[in-house]
């Protein structure tokens, strides 16, 4: 069995399906609070199985160690965290306690239990605000401009210490920028705190805004704006399907590895929302706005160590990710 932390949140949830289609069983553990238990029972439709789930929050000790003498599973992948950039500049404690004692929390069931793999919810906000792009494992890992950011830096530190001493191997899977919704369209970014760019599009485009912020047009990029590099979120959790099997079959090459999950291709905002636009048959109203706290310039992803190590491959392109998370959102109207 695979405990899956967050596992009904937006990636999660697509990977604990991934997962089940796959084969394996899965525990989902998510106290819901950027979900809603509805999730759970759009998984059961798409996989046509029982989900298993316990409403935890992971940083009371007590529940989390008592899951192991309920439980037996082999491994761990672990979302569950705050992840809105902003929201974490305004309340640096909220995501250090959360993000941080989580996670250890987490890595003590696991030593309780006698469970050594974990897989690691990273993201490229390690990095920084980069020197030098596409961004590779071997960049710099640099000061995070955000606490959010930081707080994954601290975690994968913590991992790597503790891989270090042999108590656990670990994958860090550092996610760019995941979009889109499963094909389904049962799934998708249905966030309790607006703070990334699709749902906000979103909310301007069914006319729920009056228009979309735009943090910035003088940065050093090809039209002022941030560029970002956007990936599917089933490709994101295929990747953690494939980190599974490495770890399974005994292919890691040390205890502790890092993958980059990107698309390789960089888009600024003003790109995406054009995209967006001409995909969708739809208008987004936007106003510049000044920079926002936390914001790095222009990051886009080198992944060939994923495509070689873990096999992984991209299987949608920036237009199906745009027009399945409109699609996606229409079914909610």
């Amino acid at each position: 069995m695979i405990l899956v932390t967050g596992g009904a949140g937006y990636i999660g949830s697509h990977t604990v399906v991934d997962l089940i289609n796959n084969g394996y069983d899965v525990l989902v553990v998510d106290n819901f609070c950027n979900s809603t238990v509805s999730v759970i029972a759009d998984m059961e439709k798409i996989c046509g199985k029982t989900i298993l789930f316990e409403n935890i929050n992971l940083i009371d000790k007590e529940a989390v160690l008592a899951l192991a003498a309920k439980y037996k599973f082999t491994s761990v992948i672990h979302f569950a965290a705050y992840k809105a950039v902003k929201e974490s500049s305004d309340n640096p404690m909220k995501y250090y306690e959360n993000n941080i004692v989580g996670l250890m929390n987490v890595i003590q069931l696991m030593q309780k239990s006698g469970c050594k793999n974990l897989i690691f919810s990273s993201s490229c906000t390690v990095y920084g605000e980069v020197d030098k792009v596409p961004v590779k494992e071997s960049s710099p890992i640099q000061q995070p401009l955000s606490p959010y950011g930081n707080t994954k830096k601290i975690c994968e530190e913590i991992i790597r210490d503790m891989t270090s001493i042999g108590a656990i191997e670990a994958i860090a899977l550092r996610y760019f920028n995941p979009i889109g919704a499963h094909t389904t369209y049962l799934l998708g970014d249905n966030p309790q705190n607006f703070d990334n760019i699709m749902p906000l599009i979103i909310k301007v485009a069914k006319g729920i805004s009056s228009h979309l912020n735009v943090f910035g047009d003088d940065y050093n990029t090809v039209d002022g704006s941030c560029v970002r590099d956007y990936v599917h979120v089933m490709d994101i959790a295929s990747a953690h399907v494939k980190a599974m099997e490495r770890m399974r079959k005994g292919k890691m090459e040390k205890a502790f590895e890092a993958f980059n999950l990107g698309s390789e291709k960089g888009y600024s905002v003003f790109e995406l929302i054009k995209t967006f636009e001409k995909v969708n048959n739809v208008k987004v109203n936007f106003k510049v706005v000044g920079r926002r706290e936390g914001d790095v310039s222009n990051i886009y992803s080198d992944s060939t160590l994923a495509k070689e190590k873990l096999e992984w491959k991209i299987n949608f392109s920036i237009e199906e990710m745009l027009s399945s998370a409109w699609k996606r959102s229409l079914k909610q109207t």
